[in-house]
């Protein structure tokens, strides 16, 4: 099928297709905008600008250090921190040295992050000194030999780093307790790579930029290997998409973009940090969104033009008492993923930034972007958009069949240079999820209307989605399953205003005893914030199967 109606729609000025082929590699794309843009700030944290040139050097330093420690081409390394300068910093210095990216959440507990570091087989981890106390929880069970430590103030300058690092670990206590022998300090690894050479691999398209976890389609977290040429393609069609409306930023002015959703995800990873990389780019990191006063105030420092969000950010920013204190005149493009964008909220943003919610959509597997809404448009259109340039995507039937009838629904299937290669290490998984003609099965059902434009009307699986995170039951009620006193759990998701679902569980006791107090403090021991249950349910009878003894989550959703 080479039919792609959504061309029609597209804005005046954007390609039908880009061509990723211009650059070797995501290293190449990142050194030409060190000289390009040597001079421009890159990042902006806590009042402290760093620019392309210092960007440069510094990853060339780490570089240099993480090849000393011997680790071979291609060694996996893990990458656990908040929106800090360091992560970028790492982020370039570990490709630069041909190595892997592994991203982590830094809020997962030590069960969770043991399978990560286990799957992906890290030799190495760069972690902030913060979640140090995970790590130490589960080091013993992984190959992780080398570990740098990251302190919140490192890159702040002498005086403003040690005023910061006494703030968050003896004021804020939000260091606990650690013992990593061995673990070598962000700030001296770079001075050590500092009188050390980098030997320069020859990076090509087809050489793995990432492994970037999600639970797939059955809630195992796999790596969704993507390539070089995976995340360069996502970053130039991101590009292409928004030239209509950054080409109105005015000259002389640096285009700058907010930086709130973590860089452990993929969309702050390829729509903030590398597309700002291609642009020469200010990115405004914010460490913690959820402190709300305080990203308005950083927010209210700046001018700035791009700022890729979920609802819920959208939602609470634009609800806040201190929201008019930031100057919003200049935001051109206000992109929405990772979860759907409510017509309320889009239209509330609407009217008090004047820049509309451009809603997207795409996922770990496709770097992230397949779809999104034309940035010129002036209001909510309630779909995912087109397909951005050089992506296909087609709706199809349990058989794998097209379905051509506009407006019926099927599975979303998505066919692009950002497509990723497959699982880590799991072909039976990645088989079950492409098509033999290259389209990832996503499981989300939508459908196609004439002009192309698609719209999600339900999931296939029983993901939950909380603030644009994937939450499978299936690892929740394993976890649950293994607390004493439980016989049998479910796991559903449920409207929830601020997230757009939150997860109910649904418990029958093998001990009558059992309360929910020792339900949720074994959740908080096991699981993330936004996995845990933020509704708990007690039965007294069996949860309701299916003549095969499968647990009939659909027959819990209908009650309350």
């Amino acid at each position: 099928m080479n039919e792609r109606p959504w061309l029609a729609a597209y804005p005046q000025g954007v390609p039908a297709d880009i061509d990723a082929s211009q650059y070797q590699s995501l290293v190449q794309l990142m050194e030409e905008a060190f000289t390009k843009y040597a001079t421009r700030t890159a990042y902006t944290f806590m009042g402290k600008d760093t620019t392309f040139a210092q960007t440069d050097a510094q990853s060339r330093q780490m570089a240099a250090y993480l090849q000393s420690l011997g680790l071979a081409r291609g060694a996996r390394v893990a990458l656990m921190m908040p929106n800090i300068p360091q992560y970028p910093i790492a982020m370039a210095a570990v490709l630069r040295a041909g190595y892997v990216v592994v991203n982590v959440n830094p809020l997962y507990t030590p069960r969770e992050l043991e399978h990560q570091l286990k799957d992906s087989g890290a030799q190495a981890i760069v972690i902030l000194e913060n979640f140090a106390t995970t790590l130490q929880a589960c080091l013993g069970a992984t190959a992780v030999k080398h570990i740098v430590l990251c302190a919140m103030g490192d890159r702040l300058g002498l005086l403003k780093g040690a005023l910061v690092n006494y703030v968050v670990r003896n004021v804020k206590k939000l260091v606990p307790h650690f013992e990593l022998p061995g673990a070598v300090r962000f700030n001296d690894a770079l001075d050590k790579g500092a009188s050390l050479t980098l030997d320069k691999p020859e990076l090509k398209p087809d050489d793995i930029a990432l492994l970037q976890y999600t639970g797939g389609t059955t809630g195992v977290s796999k790596g969704a290997v993507l390539l070089h040429s995976n995340v360069i393609a996502n970053v130039l069609q991101s590009e292409a998409w928004n030239e209509p409306v950054m080409k109105q930023v005015p000259a002389g002015e640096q285009p700058t973009s907010v930086c709130a959703l973590p860089l452990y995800h993929i969309f702050a990873f390829t729509v903030n940090m590398m597309l700002s990389m291609r642009t020469g780019g200010k990115t405004i990191l914010i460490p913690n969104p959820r402190d709300l006063p305080a990203t308005l105030k950083e927010l209210s420092k700046h001018t700035f033009h791009s700022f890729p969000a979920v609802n819920t950010l959208f939602n609470a920013l634009a609800n806040h008492p201190d929201f008019d204190t930031v100057n919003w005149k200049n935001l051109k493009v206000s992109v929405g993923g990772g979860m759907a964008v409510q017509a309320a909220v889009a239209q509330l943003w609407l009217d008090k930034t004047g820049c509309p919610v451009c809603e997207g959509y795409g996922l770990s597997e496709t770097s992230p972007s397949a779809s999104c809404n034309p940035v010129t448009a002036k209001e909510f259109s309630g779909t995912i958009g087109v397909p951005i340039p050089s992506t296909w995507m087609r709706i199809l039937d349990d058989a794998g069949n097209d379905i051509t009838a506009s407006g019926e629904p099927g599975e979303i299937a998505i066919k692009g240079p950002q497509v990723m290669a497959g699982y880590w290490q799991r072909p039976d998984e990645t088989a079950k999820v492409m098509t033999a003609d290259g389209y990832f099965r996503t499981g989300d059902i939508g459908t196609m209307d004439a002009r192309g434009y698609f719209k999600i009307v339900d999931r296939k699986k029983d993901m939950v989605l909380v603030s644009g995170f994937n939450v499978y039951p299936n690892e929740i009620e394993d976890v649950v399953a293994r607390m004493p006193g439980v016989l049998e759990c479910a796991v559903v998701g449920v409207p929830d205003e601020k997230t757009g679902e939150a997860v109910k569980l649904v418990i029958v006791r093998r001990d009558p005893s059992l309360t929910e107090e020792a339900v949720r403090q074994y959740c908080h021991d096991n699981l993330t914030g936004y996995k845990r249950p933020r509704h708990i349910e007690f039965r007294t009878e069996e949860l309701p199967k299916s003549p095969v003894g499968k647990i009939l989550r659909r027959e819990l959703r209908k009650k309350k």
